[in-house]
């Protein structure tokens, strides 16, 4: 281990010195990239000076065993040595884990409506009420990218970005489908019925790693329908881009400005089609990697939140908390990431 260890600390040293290099301060393109990737080796090579200097004062105190009168403060010494290597080689085995890429980005969630109608809308706007407290909760902020309201309430679609610090590595996990049972407001005889909505976690991505040729899309301007303002049907600010090699098209109509709805749309568009690129390398991976990362299947389900046993059961791995009203109104999903994180690291440990 002390050799793998060993190649973090010399490139953290590296990274140092060329830092301090008077034409790299000059490049800030190449100044912010080694200073974020010294930045992501820090916690690994804190440990690993750590996890060194404790083999260095477990091998003094085994020296110190021949001592008669040393030997036994050398003994108590070294039980709380060993102790506290077995504690650092668990956490530098989850350090040496290979990161999710996406795991530092903000993410782009769509919800949507699937099974069950209007009940189904509905629990489309209860689970993004939960998730807005949660992202409160995270200290993150959020921004509606656009939203598309149910008759009967809650929302046919809502897609919003989630900014802050390490997001993806939280919200990956919401991926997949939710499934609700309760008996709906409509339902006379009291009857428990079963709806579900999709959840989809993208990754924002930035220009430089995805390249679209505007030649590949067909953008069309419209007329905006449905609740969105006063103006919102007297001008052609919608906008409708299909990317066609993909068939992917996305719709937003949510601003006044044609411009703005139009960035909004670009960047869901990116972050599609960076997602697909994404499960297309996953799929060459293999199920094993999949498994190891943690990386959801939007048509599996995952989660079932049951109202009348006020119950919350993660189907991944099998965690269920009997605490519904408590996780969705005040948005406490801490708990399940946090197994579910454990769960994943766990995987990739014994993989």
């Amino acid at each position: 281990m002390l050799d793998k260890l060993q190649v973090f600390i010399d490139r953290y040293d590296e990274i140092t010195t060329l830092l301090s290099n008077e034409d790299i301060t000059k490049d800030i393109k190449q100044l912010q990239a080694l200073s974020k990737e010294q930045s992501s080796i820090t916690q690994i090579v804190n440990k690993s000076k750590e996890y060194k200097q404790i083999l260095a004062d477990i091998s003094d105190n085994k020296a110190l065993l021949e001592d008669k009168e040393m030997a036994p403060l050398a003994k108590e010494e070294l039980r709380e040595l060993e102790a506290k290597k077995e504690e650092l080689i668990s956490e530098i085995n989850i350090l040496l884990i290979p990161k999710d890429p996406n795991d530092d980005k903000n993410v782009i969630v769509e919800i949507r409506a699937g099974a069950g109608g209007d009940e189904a809308a509905i629990f489309v706007g209860d689970l993004f009420k939960t998730y807005l407290r949660y992202i409160d909760n995270e200290n993150f902020k959020c921004e509606i990218l656009s939203q598309s309201e149910s008759e009967s309430g809650g929302f046919k679609e809502v897609v919003f970005l989630v900014k802050g610090e390490s997001v993806y590595s939280k919200f990956k996990y919401e991926s997949g489908v939710h499934r609700v049972q309760r008996v709906p407001q409509t339902e006379s005889q009291g009857r428990v019925h079963t709806s579900a909505i999709s959840v989809a976690v993208l990754s924002e991505v930035d220009d430089e790693e995805i390249e679209i040729d505007p030649n590949d899309l067909k953008i069309d301007v419209m007329r905006a329908s449905g609740n969105g303002g006063q103006s919102v049907n007297t001008t052609d600010s919608a906008v409708r881009i299909t990317h066609i090699p993909t068939g992917i098209v996305v719709t937003n109509q949510d601003q006044k400005s044609q411009h703005k709805n139009k960035d909004k749309a670009m960047k869901v568009l990116k972050a599609r089609l960076y997602d697909m690129q994404q499960k297309q390398k996953e799929q060459e991976e293999g199920d094993e990697r999949r498994e190891q990362i943690g990386s959801g299947d939007r048509s599996a389900k995952i989660r079932t939140y049951n109202y009348p046993q006020g119950r919350v059961t993660d189907h991944r791995i099998g965690l269920t908390l009997y605490k519904l009203d408590t996780i969705m109104q005040n948005g406490e999903l801490g708990e399940i990431t946090q197994a579910l994180i454990t769960h994943y690291q766990a995987q990739a440990i014994k993989g």
